[in-house]
């Protein structure tokens, strides 16, 4: 018994003292985020990753309780996948923020930009007592902390070129699935690549971002290729070119 209590309070000492210092919660922590008023906005106005934002903006006083709920989460205290998940959901709620403050009268995210400050270096998402721009989120956290280069197919853009939004948050969970399912539908998607002949067209994610898939954009696409595509990627031989596609930045909408 004078052991069990030992422990105990070892535990609670240990408990105490990482959250004074500020540091991450350990993997174990069961703390999660209550995403329910941003499932209900997603089920209810995203489908097949296309955004009605004239509806969404009829409930945008929801989406600000959302938004206020992410403000008000300590980071630190969520385990890995949970923080990982936080912050895919507070970049693609922020996004859709930023969309809302200027629909209808918007045909691009770009529109929102300007000569000297691009849309996503706007300080506009509240976090964990700070005010972050999207590329903070994207760039300072997401890619380098958790180094998973499926956050590009998980983070949307506002774009008819980017991966689809989800119609769901993200969660702890369930993340591992939910990245692979984005990433796969993505990848296999031939809206946004092709395999054609010697070539593979791919979008311009591959490019902007190559040292997240370690420069080897075929090699990424035939671990996640499926059906006629994986087949097709499976029996060529020797060196395959790889072409970027242009980008589509027309809003994702209806």
């Amino acid at each position: 018994m004078n052991d069990r209590k030992s422990i105990m309070r070892a535990f609670l000492f240990y408990s105490l003292f990482f959250a004074a210092v500020g540091f991450e919660a350990p993997a174990w922590s069961d703390v999660t985020v209550d995403n329910a008023l941003y499932a209900e906005l997603l089920d209810t106005y995203v489908r097949n990753g296309v955004v009605d934002y004239q509806r969404f903006k009829n409930e945008e006083a929801k989406l600000d309780r959302y938004l206020k709920i992410l403000e008000e989460t300590d980071p630190k205290k969520l385990s890995r996948n949970e923080q990982f998940a936080f912050y895919i959901n507070a970049y693609n709620a922020w996004t859709i923020k930023l969309i809302l403050s200027a629909y209808p009268d918007i045909k691009s995210i770009k529109d929102l930009g300007s000569l000297f400050k691009s849309p996503w270096k706007k300080k506009i998402a509240r976090i964990g007592g700070d005010v972050m721009t999207l590329d903070n989120i994207e760039h300072d956290i997401l890619r380098p902390r958790f180094k998973d280069p499926r956050i590009h197919f998980a983070v949307n853009c506002a774009s008819k070129g980017c991966p689809p939004l989800r119609s769901e948050p993200y969660r702890g969970d369930r993340l591992d699935r939910q990245l692979t399912q984005m990433t796969e539908a993505f990848v296999n998607n031939p809206k946004y690549n092709r395999l054609q002949e010697n070539t593979l067209y791919v979008s311009s994610i591959f490019k902007w971002y190559s040292e997240d898939f370690n420069d080897d954009i075929v090699g990424f696409f035939k671990q996640y290729a499926k059906g006629g595509l994986k087949e097709r990627l499976g029996q060529h031989k020797g060196d395959m070119e790889v072409e970027y596609l242009d980008y589509d930045w027309s809003l994702n909408g209806k």
